[in-house]
C-alpha cells in the first residue's frame, strides 16, 4: 500500500485511556516516555500480525490490514487488539503502583473500504487512510470501555465469527446521523477496568 489506492481493510483504534490525566500531573519528559511505551507496545502487535501503522492521533493509534482473504487480515486484526489488552495489564498496573493513576487501553475493529495514498502539506506529507470505514473505527474507540475491543458487525462476518466464539456481548448499537444505527459487540477483559 504505498501509491494512491482504494483498499478493502480492517481498521484498528487503540486508544490509552486516562492519559490526559496522567499528563496533566507528570514532567513532560515522564508524558512522552510513557505515551512512547505505549504506542511501542501497540505498533510491536501490530507489525507481528502484518499490520500498517498509518498513524498517531492524540493518545490513539491507526492501523489498517489487508490482503487477498479478508478472515485472514480481519483475524490479525482482532489478535493484535487481543494481544495489546493482554499486553498491556502489566504496563497499566506499573504506571498505577509508581504513579498512583489507571491507565488501559480501549480498542476497536471496523470493516470496510478506504483509499490510502501520500497526503499532506508540501514537506510534510505522510501515509494516510480516508473513508467511513477510517471514520466509523473512530468512533466505535470512542464507544469503548476500557480494557474493551469493540467489533463491528461488518468485522464479525469477515471473521465467520459469533457472538459466542468470540465470547463477545452485544452492545447498544452506534448511531450515526443520516444512517441505519450499526450493530457492535464488545469483547472485555475478565479485569476490565471501568474508570472512564
Amino acid at each position: 500500500m504505498s501509491t494512491a489506492e482504494r483498499r478493502q481493510v480492517a481498521v484498528y483504534y487503540a486508544e490509552l485511556r486516562n492519559f490526559t490525566r496522567l499528563s496533566e500531573v507528570l514532567e513532560p519528559d515522564k508524558v512522552l516516555a510513557l505515551a512512547n511505551e505505549f504506542f511501542s507496545l501497540v505498533a510491536m502487535a501490530i507489525t507481528a500480525n502484518r499490520g500498517k501503522v498509518l498513524s498517531v492521533q492524540n493518545d490513539a493509534l491507526l492501523a489498517v490490514y489487508a490482503g487477498p482473504d479478508r478472515k485472514d487480515f480481519s483475524m490479525r486484526a482482532l489478535k493484535s487488539a487481543q494481544d495489546v489488552q493482554r499486553e498491556f495489564g502489566a504496563v497499566g498496573e506499573r504506571w498505577k503502583a509508581e504513579y498512583g493513576l489507571p491507565a488501559s487501553v480501549a480498542s476497536a475493529l471496523h470493516m470496510g473500504e478506504a483509499v490510502f495514498g501520500m497526503a499532506g502539506p508540501i514537506g510534510a506529507q505522510q501515509f494516510v487512510a480516508f473513508g467511513d470505514c477510517v471514520s466509523v473505527g473512530e468512533r466505535l474507540v470512542h464507544r469503548a470501555r476500557t480494557g474493551e475491543v469493540v467489533i463491528s458487525l461488518d468485522l464479525m462476518k469477515a471473521l465467520g465469527a459469533s457472538v459466542q466464539t468470540l465470547n463477545a456481548q452485544e452492545l447498544p448499537p452506534l448511531e450515526i446521523p443520516k444512517r441505519p444505527p450499526l450493530a457492535i459487540y464488545g469483547i472485555a477483559l475478565e479485569t476490565r477496568l471501568d474508570f472512564t
